[in-house]
C-alpha cells in the first residue's frame, strides 16, 4: 500500500505518465537524432556551408589577383617578361641559362 500511495502522490511519476510527455519525449528524441533533418545533420551541413563560403572567398581573391595580372599583361614588354620568367620562353636566336643558387649553408 505504501508504494501505491507514494506513486500516486509523486509529481515526477504523474509528470512521466502524462500522455503529452509520453508522446513529446520520443518525438523530440526522434527529431534531434534520427530524422533526415536532425540537429546533427544541420550541424554537418552548416560546417559544409562555412567551408564552401571560405572556398568562395579564396577563389574571389584569386580571381582579383589574376585579373590584375591580366591587366598588367596588356603591355607587350610586361607580357614578354612574364613569358620568359614563368614559362622559360625565348626568342629563336637566344639561349636560356638557368642559374640555381645553393641556399643551404654548410
Amino acid at each position: 500500500m505504501n508504494f501505491k500511495k507514494a506513486k500516486n502522490n509523486s509529481k515526477i511519476f504523474s509528470l512521466l505518465t502524462n500522455s503529452f510527455v509520453l508522446i513529446l519525449v520520443p518525438f523530440i528524441i526522434w527529431m534531434l537524432f534520427f530524422d533526415e533533418n536532425s540537429y546533427i545533420n544541420h550541424r554537418k551541413y552548416n560546417a559544409e556551408i562555412e567551408d564552401l563560403q571560405n572556398t568562395i572567398e579564396f577563389y574571389k581573391s584569386e580571381i582579383s589577383k589574376d585579373s590584375a595580372i591580366i591587366k598588367s599583361l596588356k603591355d607587350t614588354v610586361a607580357l614578354e617578361k612574364f613569358a620568359r620568367e614563368k614559362y622559360l620562353m625565348k626568342k629563336k636566336n637566344e639561349a636560356i641559362y638557368i642559374i640555381e643558387f645553393d641556399t643551404i649553408k654548410k
